[in-house]
């Protein structure tokens, strides 16, 4: 059965309007740089698509009871209702913080966790090897649906530029949240109130929807 890859792309950019991908953008996008959250945004989505891939040969050729394939969505319920959980508890106890730097003239924004804030790369690639590594668990919630709206696993023909379209799809989406995402950032995360507000709010959000799809 041959299935053309436009509508597969599009329904890429359906499955990433789910909220709970949107939300866990938020959460690993909210106070870095431009720079900064487009790359995390790319790990997510990179880890995301190469998740489902694997995910759809694996049940290719095993056949897995349908209620197995359910319990992928808990996977995705737990990790968004616990990085909420993680968000509100870093607010309460006021773990968040923001400092203003000269860089060659001009002033920059910093927001960090923690007591201490250093200018190494070190956060960012933790957040970066994070995101990638979320986005690979959260293919397990997405790989059912997505097979199931196919018809790949009855057909058996799930191959590498299926899953690239699809991919693609959730990819343009996924960018072009985390770069809305970024404008915020840039022009509203500039004092410790509205700081604090984001992450509870991005905190709050995270629990409801995780809650929600374990519940």
């Amino acid at each position: 059965m041959e299935l053309s890859l436009l509508p597969i792309f599009w329904y890429g950019v359906l499955h990433a309007f789910g909220p709970d991908h949107l939300t866990a953008i938020a959460d690993f996008s909210i106070g870095r740089g431009r720079r900064k959250t487009l790359f995390v945004t790319f790990a997510f989505a990179l880890g995301h698509g190469v998740s489902l891939f694997l995910f759809a040969k694996l049940l290719e050729s095993v056949d897995l009871p349908a209620g197995i394939l359910a319990n992928g969505d808990l996977i995705s319920g737990v990790v968004i209702a616990s990085i909420g959980a993680y968000l509100l508890f870093m607010v309460a106890t006021d773990r968040i913080h923001i400092g203003r730097h000269l860089h060659e003239g001009e002033e920059h924004v910093h927001i960090w966790f923690g007591s201490s804030h250093d200018h190494n790369d070190a956060d960012f690639q933790k957040r970066t090897a994070s995101a990638l590594t979320i986005g690979a668990l959260m293919g397990a919630g997405g790989v059912r649906g997505m097979l199931v709206t196919l018809g790949a696993i009855a057909h058996n023909d799930v191959d590498f530029w299926m899953v690239l379209a699809f991919t693609a799809g959730v990819m343009l989406v996924f960018m072009g949240f985390g770069y809305i995402v970024a404008l915020i950032n840039d022009n509203l995360l500039t004092s410790r109130r509205n700081v604090r507000l984001a992450f509870a709010t991005a905190g709050a959000v995270s629990l409801i929807v995780g809650s929600q799809m374990l519940f």
